[in-house]
């Protein structure tokens, strides 16, 4: 990614009205309950007071956002609408008319932006599995193709195809593709350079996942929603559009297969959750920017989060009580050693520096990132070995350290070591909130190539390595 200088202004917490005894509680926290983060920046008076990357991630690096870019796209809807090109009465059948399947019923045709901005269009569930079955070469087709079992509009589902469908009509009335409309009129503005969009396989940005960002890139979003859409001397987005978009339109359940979490049934905008505090928007495994305007806090949080309510609970817990509470610089500089010193642990083992392996990948776990019967070879090199995971993907691991590559275009690091009869590596896609475990047993000459946190798009690590990743519009 480009360089970029800072997009917002540092203060010391005890400086700014925030107690820095609060954000080691909130590390503690997070560490007590194994929620593995990959980044922090907490925003207070419209100064970073915190931030923090867990080693090998790191300030300059985009992650992937994944469901948070829906927040992105309501803004470019609110770009198009300020514009006097798009209306929240607008219906899908007018502005795409080449997409209205012949059968379409009479709920389809009645289906506008506020129904996609809300969620409430009808289907009773996230309709991106059955839409693109129903309609494999025609993603919007096969939404108004879908059986509806609610009435427009009074029913919340959480469903990744209404955003979709959303950047397609920005793109049709504007002229212009999604991440360029955006580029344009948001990140240079703002100053945020390198910007990257996972796509589908025609090409077109999912709009409703793939935003690459960095941490401050998104606490900076984070600032312009706070400021009312507005950046500097600039006015971006209008003042009208974020009050509409991130105040509650519907009331919304419990997402399926979820921990309860009372952030998330507290009601729903215009891609953004309304919360007990503010609002946010989120993406699967962390993705967090969080707003709370009557306190002037802005917190971006990354990660690989697994199953948990904890978040955003936990902000409330320890940040709020820490506003304008007592606070010294003896406080602040614990704070910045605790900060400088994140890290993900590398693997422990022996080097054995003139250690080499061959095997072949047994694809049987569920989590594979790789095809049965790929070989393995791990040959040592100066201060750690070169992994060649089949034709194609040959990547560096260092001992006790973290050595890049970026075989096919996206950067993977990778930290190994010898663990007696087995070598073993930890693959970060970087870029993303995934890693590969891979294991080689010298004994049986196998190995096995398993995801932490197996990607929403596809299990397949080579398409993670490509960039930009397209893929058919299969999250969910």
């Amino acid at each position: 990614m480009a360089s970029q200088g800072s997009l917002l202004p540092r203060s010391m917490p005890s400086a700014a009205g925030i107690s820095s005894s609060s954000i080691l509680a909130l590390l503690d926290d997070l560490e007590a309950q194994a929620i593995e983060c990959h980044s922090i920046m907490i925003v207070h008076r419209g100064q970073v007071v915190a931030e923090g990357w867990w080693a090998p991630y790191s300030a300059e690096r985009p992650h992937l956002l994944y469901s948070l870019t829906k927040s992105f796209t309501s803004i470019a809807v609110g770009l198009a609408i300020g514009d006097g090109l798009l209306s929240l009465d607008d219906r899908v059948v007018d502005v795409l008319p080449d997409h209205a399947p012949d059968d379409i019923s009479e709920q389809g045709r009645r289906i506008n932006v506020h129904h996609l901005l809300s969620m409430t269009a009808g289907h009773g569930k996230d309709s991106l599995e059955e839409a693109w079955q129903l309609e494999p070469d025609d993603l919007i087709k096969g939404f108004l193709r879908a059986p509806f079992t609610a009435v427009e509009g009074t029913q919340h589902d959480y469903d990744n195809a209404t955003t979709f469908i959303l950047a397609r009509m920005v793109e049709r009335v504007t002229g212009r593709d999604l991440p360029g409309l955006l580029d344009e009129r948001l990140f240079k503005p703002m100053g945020i350079e390198g910007a990257e969009w996972d796509r589908v396989a025609s090409g077109k940005a999912f709009g409703f996942h793939g935003l690459h960002l960095t941490t401050e890139a998104i606490a900076a979003f984070g600032e312009l929603l706070l400021r009312g859409g507005r950046w500097g001397d600039q006015q971006l987005v209008p003042r009208e559009w974020v009050e509409l978009a991130t105040r509650g339109h519907i009331e919304t359940l419990p997402l399926p297969n979820w921990s309860p979490n009372p952030d998330f049934v507290a009601g729903y905008g215009y891609q953004f959750w309304i919360s007990r505090h503010g609002y946010f928007g989120h993406g699967s495994f962390g993705q967090y920017c969080v707003v709370v305007p009557s306190h002037d806090l802005v917190i971006a949080l990354t990660g690989a989060v697994g199953p948990t309510n904890a978040v955003p609970g936990l902000f409330w817990d320890h940040l709020l009580p820490g506003l304008d509470a007592p606070a010294t610089p003896e406080d602040d500089h614990r704070l910045a050693d605790r900060l400088r010193q994140l890290s993900m642990p590398t693997v422990p083992g022996s080097a054995a520096p003139t250690r080499s392996a061959k095997a072949t990948l047994d694809a049987s776990p569920e989590s594979s990132a790789l095809p049965d019967g790929t070989p393995i070879t791990v040959d040592p090199i100066d201060g750690g070995w070169l992994l060649h995971l089949g034709p194609s993907l040959t990547i560096e691991a260092g001992h006790n350290t973290w050595p890049e590559s970026s075989p096919l275009g996206r950067p993977v690091i990778a930290s190994g070591a010898w663990q007696n009869n087995k070598f073993i590596a930890d693959l970060y896609v970087i870029t993303t909130p995934h890693r590969v475990r891979l294991t080689v047993d010298t004994t049986t000459s196998t190995a096995t190539a398993t995801w932490s946190t197996v990607p929403l798009t596809t299990a397949n690590l080579t398409l993670h390595l490509r960039s930009p990743l397209m893929t058919r519009p299969d999250v969910s």
